[in-house]
């Protein structure tokens, strides 16, 4: 049986970020996801809903997912977990930070986080699932894609990452992005994979042509 999950979007930051709070509500435990804004903002909250922060996760390496680590390593003792690919363009001097691989599941108190390795966006971004939700970071959003065009981006990674690691997610997971860009905050898979024209993309060529890279 999953056991229940305390789970927070918060909207943060002037580019329309998602950070997300991660939590066992038996015992307290939690963590944040892209803790890239406001993190007096984030504590108050994790303090207010009585958790207390034991990890947090990064997706990928831009500053707008990781520029509040500073602010948040001198306030919490806490491990970071990033892809190792993205890891050299994270540390810059901050001590904490933890590599992964992908494919790992790691806990929250009792609740499991499913690390998946998914590159195209940067080598190294990846989603978390947990709950049934995909905390996606910048490689899917409602209605779109990340951008590959951008140092460390690869546009083949990209599709095989939506088509390989993504798409074949279960219909009810809930699509959690990195950022508030589409319609609606959260949507199911299936809606995406009924709607998006990049999870629609036939063929690596098809999406090579609609991300203009063909």
């Amino acid at each position: 049986m999953t056991p229940p999950v305390y789970f927070k979007q918060l909207q943060l930051g002037p580019m329309q970020n998602f950070v997300y709070l991660i939590g066992d509500p038996k015992t307290h435990e939690a963590a944040v996801i892209d803790p890239g804004w406001e993190v007096p903002v984030i504590l108050k909250t994790l303090d207010q809903d009585g958790y207390r922060l034991t990890k947090a996760f990064v997706s990928h390496y831009h500053f707008d997912h990781v520029q509040g680590l500073d602010d948040l390593l001198k306030a919490v003792d806490i491990p970071v977990y990033a892809h190792r690919e993205d890891l050299p363009l994270i540390e810059s001097g901050r001590s904490g930070l933890k590599p992964v691989g992908g494919g790992e599941e790691m806990l929250i108190g009792r609740v499991p986080v499913t690390l998946i390795h998914t590159p195209g966006h940067s080598a190294g971004s990846q989603c978390f699932l947990v709950n049934g939700r995909l905390l996606s970071g910048d490689t899917l959003f409602v209605g779109a894609c990340g951008r590959c065009d951008l140092p460390g981006g690869d546009p083949a990674q990209l599709y095989e990452s939506l088509t390989k690691r993504l798409k074949p997610l279960d219909d009810d997971t809930i699509l959690c992005p990195g950022h508030n860009y589409g319609h609606v905050p959260v949507t199911p898979l299936r809606d995406e994979r009924r709607t998006n024209p990049f999870l629609r993309a036939s063929t690596l060529h098809d999406f090579l042509r609609m991300t203009g890279f063909a």
